[in-house]
């Protein structure tokens, strides 16, 4: 067999499909953020700035998380020295525990070193420790979580997105003393929309079933101190396991659970992808819980960040640029087409020094090919102006369909597909 050409074949696949992602050479700076520097291939060092981070409040780039890294690795090191269970439980990391599970009120939590991890572990571990258990998994729920699920050697079943209806309708065919497990999201990322939180908890006490949700890209952002969309929507003690990452609205890295102590403690104790990985680092968990902290004090962080979300909305619909309606501070430009997708960042990147990523399939089903924009309080008005002119440069050069603004701006109308007009109303 000529084993080189098979790698060959499948990245040219790739390629033909349109499919194949290069990476840019990308510098953050602390000090400058949004604003980073483009190393180019010609050796060249362009300032660019970046419109598609999830650092979604920078907390990456605050100087009391940068300060709270720096204090712990000098005292520390820079390393966990191990996996939890041999030597590499750190206190950083126990204190962070303490806080998220006070964040979402629940008796423990449990961090592991991705979202990804928390998600494959913590759903595959629950459901095969229920005898018999049926999984409920939403449609359009993250890779993670169906990573778990088929971890899991437990029954699946896939409910329709987001449709109470047609779960209620699997729900009522099992007996009501079956362990169930109901896994969706309440933040969908690619399209921004958000769940029917209390419907699910509703179908969940009446049908017997425990919930799992997935708040990952809601984290930090939404609820009076960032314990997410349930917390928002006073859900939070209703859900039986939540999960969150510190990569995204926290700006640093790892993921966690937050559950009942019975739970978390049989979740550290059986899962092999905690038990037999090294422990993230106490400096990592050191600037994550001064993260938490933080996102728990100062509500005005989301309430800047939401503002410019709604602004970046608003001024890219009314330029006549087909935005995705939704409830989220998720931005989603459509081109529908993956070479004019790729194209289009390229030409951001060159022409206007914007760095925004290609959402390309199987990240999203293909024809639904788009931009995914993530305003954060950084962007200032003079940069969502500039991001506009930009878009509306590209879109006519390569002859993009532009849609009317009355068509998009409709559903916005009445500001309900942001939060930042109910929060502001709040704050006054």
């Amino acid at each position: 067999m000529d084993y080189r050409q098979v790698f060959e074949d499948a990245i040219g696949t790739l390629k033909s499909e349109q499919r194949y992602r290069v990476f840019a050479d990308i510098e953050r700076d602390a000090k400058r953020f949004p604003h980073a520097t483009w190393r180019r291939t010609d050796g060249v060092a362009q300032d660019v700035t970046i419109w598609c981070s999830n650092d979604y409040l920078g907390m990456g780039v605050h100087p009391e998380v940068i300060a709270a890294m720096k204090s712990a690795a000098a005292m520390h090191g820079a390393g966990a020295g191990g996996t939890r269970n041999i030597s590499g439980n750190n206190h950083p990391l126990v204190k962070l525990e303490e806080e998220l599970a006070d964040l979402h009120g629940k008796e423990a939590a449990l961090v592991f070193t991705s979202g990804w991890i928390s998600n494959l572990a913590g759903i595959s571990t629950i459901a095969d420790l229920l005898p018999g258990c049926l999984i409920l998994s939403d449609a359009l729920n993250h890779n993670s979580m169906i990573e778990g699920v088929r971890r899991s050697g437990a029954e699946r079943q896939i409910w329709r997105h987001n449709d109470v209806a047609h779960l209620e309708e699997l729900l009522a065919a099992q007996p009501l003393e079956r362990a169930k497990l109901i896994v969706f999201e309440s933040l969908y990322s690619m399209d921004g929309d958000i769940s029917p939180i209390k419907d699910v908890c509703d179908l969940a006490e009446k049908y017997h079933a425990m919930t799992y949700i997935d708040e990952v890209h809601a984290v930090a952002m939404y609820g009076a101190r960032g314990g997410g969309v349930a917390e928002r929507e006073g859900q939070m003690h209703r859900i039986d396991i939540i999960e969150g990452t510190l990569a995204k609205g926290f700006g640093v890295i790892g993921g966690y659970i937050a559950a009942s102590q019975a739970i978390i403690d049989s979740v550290r104790s059986y899962a092999p992808s905690f038990i037999f990985t090294t422990a993230l680092p106490p400096a990592v968990a050191a600037a994550a819980t001064q993260s938490v902290r933080i996102a728990k004090a100062r509500p005005e962080l989301r309430m800047a960040h939401q503002r410019q979300a709604w602004l970046t909305k608003h001024a890219l619909m009314q330029a006549g640029l087909p935005v995705m309606a939704n409830l989220s501070h998720i931005v989603p430009v459509m081109v529908r087409d993956a070479q004019l997708c790729k194209a289009a960042t390229d030409m951001l990147l060159d022409r206007h020094g914007i760095y925004i990523q290609p959402i390309n399939y199987p990240t999203v089903p293909r024809g639904t090919e788009r931009l995914r924009i993530t305003p954060t309080p950084y962007h200032g008005d003079a940069h969502i102006a500039h991001l506009v002119e930009s878009l509306v440069d590209v879109w006519a050069t390569l002859r993009i369909p532009f849609v009317q603004s009355s068509d998009v701006a409709a559903p916005f109308a009445n500001d309900a597909h942001c939060s930042y007009p109910a929060m502001k109303r709040a704050a006054e």
